[in-house]
């Protein structure tokens, strides 16, 4: 009998628990040959959360619940949750509904015709459009850049072969971007499309820093190309600064008593010149600081408690 773990993370997800798990066991029905454990990791949640939890988790002993001892974020949370999920493959996906359950019906028979990791790719949104196209556009851009194909519009819902996890946990990355490993790794991805529902109840826990968190990770982790743009930036003002500077030598020589150089052009090239600075130091500073959590390699997540391993 093949064993299947669902994977998902939760932080203040009180009101959509009870329907995420009434949907998740419903899926499992459908496929009585398999073996099913659901492993949900609370992320120090504030809310009821936990109280649903050890709730669901005394009367189905195949649920089994990670507490974090505090709030490690989105992305080092749910990361730890599907290195500890047993079974053959692992399905991830998240506890806020907008990765729809029933979607996992058609992972199943991919992989079992041998497909090795199944990406829920959403190719359309009912959230904001606007908000879809900056993303749509940021996937565009990093995966131009990236040394390797990145999925594009792809956020981790999807299913993974044993296989995978076992490479995913030999990385031992303190601070991974999933999807770039996957595309590191090179196995073969199968994509299923979908429609991404807008979120019914609660309110996104992303805001902009979160989003900005995975944009330069994505950035840092698989592309050297913003530290080349600044060298070749660097280089090309050089250049226009001597010609501009060569070029008011020649003309102020042509006509010493007319020219006027003023102090305009000064000023605008010196705030310019430092807004490019400033930029470019803190593109260095986003690989340093990428450089240091991973030196540091302090663990995932701290476990608080664990139910029904």
């Amino acid at each position: 009998m093949k064993h299947l773990t669902i994977v998902s993370g939760c932080y203040n997800e009180a009101s959509n628990l009870p329907e995420f798990l009434r949907r998740v066991w419903a899926v499992t029905a459908r496929f009585p040959d398999f073996q099913w454990n659901v492993l949900l990791i609370d992320n120090a949640s504030t809310d009821d959360s936990e109280k649903i939890l050890r709730a669901a988790a005394a009367a189905e002993p195949r649920l089994k619940v990670i507490f974090n001892a505090r709030n490690f974020g989105h992305i080092r949370s749910p990361y730890h949750g599907i290195l500890q999920a047993p079974g053959d493959a692992v399905i991830f996906l998240a506890s806020d509904l907008q990765d729809p359950p029933e979607l996992i019906e058609q992972f199943i028979p991919l992989w079992e015709k041998g497909a090795q990791v199944v990406a829920a790719v959403k190719n359309e949104s009912e959230e904001s459009p606007l908000f879809f196209l900056v993303r749509k556009i940021y996937y565009r851009l990093v995966a131009r850049l990236a040394d390797v194909d990145l999925l594009r519009n792809f956020t981790g819902f999807g299913l993974y072969d044993r296989r995978l996890v076992e490479y995913l946990r030999a990385s031992e990355d303190p601070y991974p971007y999933l999807r770039g490993q996957i595309s590191e790794i090179g196995l073969p991805v199968t994509r299923v499309p979908f429609v991404q529902p807008r979120r019914k109840r609660g309110f996104s826990k992303n805001n902009f820093y979160t989003l900005y968190d995975i944009a330069m990770l994505g950035f840092t982790n698989h592309t050297k190309v913003p530290l080349r743009l600044a060298t070749i930036a660097g280089f090309t003002m050089a250049l226009f600064c001597f010609g501009v500077s060569l070029g008011y030598l020649i003309y102020k020589l042509l006509n010493w008593e007319s020219f006027q150089l003023g102090l305009a052009p000064i000023v605008v090239g010196l705030f310019f010149i430092g807004s490019v600075q400033l930029f470019f130091i803190g593109v260095l500073g986003e690989y340093i600081g990428a450089i240091h959590t991973k030196v540091t390699k302090r663990p995932l997540v701290v476990e608080r408690e664990r139910l029904n391993f």
